[in-house]
């Protein structure tokens, strides 16, 4: 039997983060859910995911920058997703498609948050080479 895959899924939406930890719940993943940068970095000193979903802005604009920079570190292996609203909420436009944007912002994948289900479950799948 194969282990199940676990998703850290951080957000401080809590709308936002119970109804993605039930798709990804759905999708057959394990998630292991946090409200803040704080909560993320105190779990991850324990714990290893197999990929992340974080998002930008939390308690602080950059704290999902943050979190990728120190989870890329601790474990430079595990993919990570930066899911945003912040385009909608600030006008504000990036991505990682530079190699530029690509040094700085520590993610394997950046979407902007109202991604369909079966895309997300897609971008999950090619992430873990499942």
């Amino acid at each position: 039997m194969k282990k199940q895959k676990s998703i850290l899924l951080v957000d401080d939406d809590m709308d936002y983060l119970f109804q993605m930890k039930f798709q990804l719940e759905r999708f057959g993943f394990m998630v292991i859910a946090a409200e803040s940068q704080r909560e993320a970095e105190d779990l991850i000193k324990t714990m290893k995911p197999d990929l992340a979903i974080i998002d930008l802005m939390m308690e602080n604009e950059d704290s999902g920058f943050i979190l990728c920079f120190k989870m890329k570190r601790m474990y430079p292996d595990v993919p990570i997703i930066l899911a945003t609203a912040v385009s909608a909420e600030t006008g504000m436009s990036f991505g990682i498609s530079s190699q530029d944007e690509r040094k700085w912002i520590k993610a394997d994948l950046y979407l902007e948050k109202g991604i369909r289900p079966e895309q997300l479950e897609n971008e999950i799948k090619k992430l873990l080479k499942i």
